[in-house]
């Protein structure tokens, strides 16, 4: 018995709003991938200064910190997903609002390693999760914001919205 490959989803798989983080990812063994860009991550925003954890490149745009702090929820939300369904429960699942939950989780008041650090160990528990699935449950559906996605279209968008938000940061706040 062997765990899910977690090879490219099909379209089919994910909604079309996240075809674009999908489309981010190489392709190859997406859990190696997983755990190679949360180490990257790691290091590249590890070498921030704690003072341009505030920096906002825009007026009502999120800081270094809130962005951060939202890749550690996104994957929490994107991974109690892949969890559920993985698990056989067809509850229908919410949506999140990134945009109320980012004041609200008080990564502006925290110090730029400790979110690194938070990222770390959910991009840990992440791996942890979808390592240990039985084979087939990466093919598994459920519902979550109204659209149909597999698990295994869940690991995708975890590693590209990871990327995508990356990208940003490289381009925006840490020229």
């Amino acid at each position: 018995m062997s765990a899910p490959r977690f090879l490219r989803p099909e379209a089919s798989e994910y909604a079309p709003f996240y075809a674009g983080y999908v489309a981010l990812v190489p392709d190859g063994d997406l859990l190696d991938t997983l755990e190679r860009q949360g180490e990257d991550t790691a290091r590249v925003l590890g070498a921030v200064p704690e003072a341009r954890g505030d920096h906002a490149y825009a007026p009502g745009k999120w800081t270094v910190k809130e962005v951060l702090g939202h890749l550690a929820d996104g994957e929490r939300v994107f991974s109690y997903r892949a969890l559920s369904f993985a698990r056989g429960d067809a509850t229908p699942l919410p949506g999140f609002e990134e945009n109320a939950w980012a004041p609200a989780s008080g990564a502006r008041d925290r110090s730029l390693s400790s979110l690194v650090a938070e990222l770390r160990a959910v991009r840990g528990a992440t791996l942890a999760l979808l390592r240990g699935l039985p084979p087939g449950a990466d093919l598994r559906r459920g519902v979550a914001n109204e659209q149909e996605i597999s698990v295994r279209g869940l690991a995708w968008v975890i590693a590209g919205h990871e990327r995508h938000h990356l990208k940003i940061l490289r381009e925006r706040y840490l020229d």
